[in-house]
């Protein structure tokens, strides 16, 4: 037993003096002085103004005002006057107003579509299929309009079948957005604007 125990307490020390070691680096703060510091700029004189005071007594000095080449030049004076844009001025000094109507365009926003290459006008019906059909290419850009609005679509199916009166088959979606009906309809009237391949 005593022979075991030489075997293992040197194992343990050395295994302390390794985990020792390596806390210790981790701890190490980095190299010192890696990086050189800004150079030290003192405020240039210039930027004060002297004030000479007695230094037994109490002073009541002080620093005396700008003079006018520190003015800056935008700097307003107590007599100056303001002119609201589209309002005569008012003061005694004689004021150019320049913009003389103050009204403001309409903020309103509004939507102008690029005028289309032609128009298709009849029946519109839906089914599950998730597309837009017509008979037109594929990636033909359109605008279809009902009584409830209009939605911009791209052509990427085959349909309705010919000699039918319908000139597209929607999503079901789709349909109820322009239809402006009940959802018991099956058949609504739009116009197509056909904008073609982009």
């Amino acid at each position: 037993m005593g022979y075991g125990w030489g075997l293992v307490r040197p194992k343990m020390i050395i295994a302390g003096v390794v985990l020792t070691t390596a806390l210790a680096l981790v701890a190490a703060p980095g190299f010192a002085g890696s990086r050189t510091p800004a150079p030290y700029e003192p405020v240039p004189a210039a930027a004060f103004q002297a004030l000479k005071t007695s230094a037994n007594a109490r002073s009541t000095d002080s620093i005396g005002g700008f003079d006018h080449a520190s003015d800056s030049a935008g700097r307003l004076g107590a007599d100056a006057v303001f002119a609201e844009p589209g309002t005569p001025a008012t003061a005694s000094v004689d004021i150019p107003v320049l913009k003389r109507d103050a009204a403001q365009p309409d903020p309103t926003a509004t939507k102008v579509y690029k005028k289309s290459r032609y128009t298709l006008t009849g029946k519109a019906t839906f089914y599950e299929n998730g597309t837009t059909a017509m008979r037109l290419p594929r990636g033909t850009v359109i605008r279809v309009c009902g009584a409830g609005g209009c939605l911009e679509r791209v052509v990427n199916d085959y349909g309705p079948t010919a000699g039918s009166n319908r000139i597209i088959d929607l999503y079901k979606p789709d349909f109820f957005k322009i239809c402006g009906c009940g959802s018991w309809s099956g058949v609504t009237d739009v116009k197509v604007y056909v904008y073609g391949v982009p």
